[in-house]
C-alpha cells in the first residue's frame, strides 16, 4: 500500500525566498535520505536542498524559477515502494524540517585536474562565477573542465551536466596536445601562394624539437623575468689584462666564464634557484652540485651543452671547456649525455646585440639568465657622470618556486658579483 510523504524545504537560514535554479530529481526516481532535490540561489550563495526521507519520487511540486522558503512543498514521495528504507510509519506525514546542507560556496576548493583533461589551465576566478549548480561544478572539477568554456542550455543559459558531457565529447575529438588542448583555436591554414611566389623549406630536427620543448615550457610554467644591469667595467679590464698575460699558454677567458662563476655563487647564496619541482608539484628537489647549461647557436638550431662541476673549475678550465663544447655543438658531435643534468642555463646574446630579452626556462630547471650586449653609458658617481661598461641581465624564473623578492635579490647579487672580480675570488 502506497504511503505518500510530503517533503518540505527545511530551515535554510535568514531567507524569505530563494529561486529554484535546478531540479535534481525526476518522477519515478528512487532517492535516499540526504539526496539533493533542488538547487536554490540567493544573492549570496548557492545551495542544494536535501531530502528528509527515502522513497520513490511520485510528484515534483516546484519548477525552475519558483521562489521557495522554509516550509515550501518540494516533492511527494512514495515511501512504501522502498520498504524498510522509508521513515517509520508512526512519524507524521509532515515532519519537522531537517537542517539544510551548509551553503556551498560558488568556488569550492579546486581538486587536481586529471591527466589528459580537456583543459589544462582552469580560470578559478571566473569558475566560481559560472552559472551552474554546486553538483554541476563538482562534476566539472572531477573531469577537469573549465566551466567558463562551456555554453549552458539551461534556464538563463545555466550550465547543465549534459553540457559538460557534450563539451568533453567534443574535446576528445580534437587533436591531443598543442593549442587545442588549451582551448585555443588552432592556427588557420593559409595559402600564401595567392599573393605571390613562395618556397617551402623543411625545419631541421633540432628546430622542431626545440620548438616543441620551448612551447611546452612556456605554456606549463608561469614565467617571470627580472631585468637588471651589472657594471662590469673593472671585470672587463681584469679579463683583458689576464688574457694578455696568459696569451703564451693559449688561455683566452671570455666574459661567459665569469658569468658562470657568478651564477654558481648565486646558486650557493640562494639554494632555491638550484632546485626542481618533483612530478607532483608539491616538493622541491634540492641539488648539491653545480652544472651550468650554455645555450649555443648552431646552423641547425639551438643546443644547450652542460658544463659540469663549475664550482670546482678555474676560469681557465672553464674557458677551455666552453671552447671545446662550442666546437662540438657546431660540428654536431655533442652526445645526449652532454646536454643533460643542468642546474641553471645561461643564454648569452652579447656577441650579437640587443638590450634585453625574455629567455624561456629550460625545464626542469627553475631559472635561466639572459645576457645582452654590454655598452658604455654615463653613470652618476655622486659628483659627476663617468663612463661605465654596463651589461644588461634578464633573469627568468618559475614563479611556482621563486617569488618576485627572491628573483630581485638573486639578480642584484649577480650584479654585485660581476661588479668587482674580488667577490668571485672569495
Amino acid at each position: 500500500m502506497s504511503k505518500m510523504i510530503e517533503v518540505f524545504v527545511p530551515d535554510i537560514g535568514d531567507f524569505d525566498g530563494v529561486e529554484v535554479i535546478e531540479i535534481l530529481v525526476s518522477e519515478g526516481e528512487t532517492i535516499s535520505v540526504e539526496d539533493s532535490l533542488i538547487t536554490v540561489e540567493s544573492d549570496k550563495a548557492t545551495m542544494e536542498i536535501p531530502s528528509s526521507h527515502a522513497g520513490v519520487v511520485a510528484k515534483v511540486k516546484v519548477n525552475i524559477g519558483d521562489q521557495v522558503a522554509e516550509g515550501s512543498l518540494l516533492i511527494l514521495l512514495d515511501a512504501a515502494s522502498v520498504g524498510e528504507t522509508a521513515e517509520p510509519a508512526a512519524e507524521p506525514a509532515k515532519t519537522e524540517p531537517v537542517p539544510a546542507a551548509a551553503p556551498v560556496a560558488a568556488a569550492p576548493k579546486p581538486v587536481p585536474e586529471r591527466k589528459q583533461s580537456p583543459t589544462i589551465n582552469v580560470d578559478h576566478d571566473n569558475f566560481k562565477r559560472a552559472h551552474a549548480s554546486p553538483s554541476v561544478r563538482k562534476f566539472a572539477r572531477e573531469l577537469g573542465v573549465d566551466l567558463t568554456r562551456v555554453k549552458g542550455t539551461g534556464n538563463h543559459e545555466r550550465v547543465l551536466r549534459e553540457n559538460i558531457k557534450d563539451f568533453v565529447k567534443q574535446a576528445l575529438k580534437e587533436p591531443s596536445g598543442g593549442s587545442a588542448s588549451l582551448g585555443v583555436a588552432p592556427m588557420p591554414e593559409v595559402d600564401f601562394s595567392q599573393w605571390g611566389e613562395i618556397e617551402t623549406k623543411k625545419l631541421s630536427k633540432i628546430n622542431i624539437l626545440t620548438g616543441k620543448f620551448m612551447h611546452r615550457n612556456w605554456v606549463n610554467i608561469p614565467h617571470v623575468t627580472q631585468f637588471d644591469e651589472a657594471d662590469i667595467t673593472e671585470l672587463e679590464a681584469f679579463r683583458k689584462k689576464s688574457n694578455l698575460e696568459y696569451a703564451d699558454k693559449g688561455i683566452k677567458v671570455t666574459m661567459l666564464s665569469f658569468m658562470m662563476k657568478a651564477v654558481v655563487a648565486g646558486l650557493k647564496e640562494f639554494p632555491r634557484f638550484n632546485s626542481s619541482l618533483d612530478a607532483s608539484g608539491e616538493s622541491l628537489i634540492q641539488k648539491n652540485y653545480y652544472h651550468i647549461g650554455i645555450a649555443v647557436a648552431t646552423p641547425d638550431g639551438l643546443v644547450v651543452p652542460v658544463i659540469r662541476d663549475v664550482d670546482q673549475k678555474s676560469l681557465g678550465e672553464l674557458a677551455t671547456e666552453l671552447r671545446e663544447v662550442s666546437i662540438k655543438a657546431r660540428d654536431k658531435k655533442l652526445k645526449p649525455s652532454e646536454m643533460q643534468g643542468g642546474c641553471f642555463t645561461i643564454s648569452s646574446l652579447g656577441g650579437i646585440g640587443g638590450t634585453s630579452f625574455t629567455p624561456i626556462l629550460n625545464a626542469p630547471e627553475v631559472a635561466i639568465l639572459g645576457v645582452s650586449r654590454s655598452k658604455m653609458q654615463p653613470v652618476w658617481n655622486g659628483s659627476d657622470f663617468e663612463p661605465r661598461l654596463v651589461c644588461p641581465l634578464s633573469l627568468s624564473y618559475d614563479h611556482r618556486v621563486i617569488d618576485g623578492a627572491q628573483g630581485a635579490a638573486f639578480s642584484t647579487y649577480l650584479s654585485k658579483m660581476l661588479s668587482d672580480v674580488r667577490y668571485l675570488l672569495m
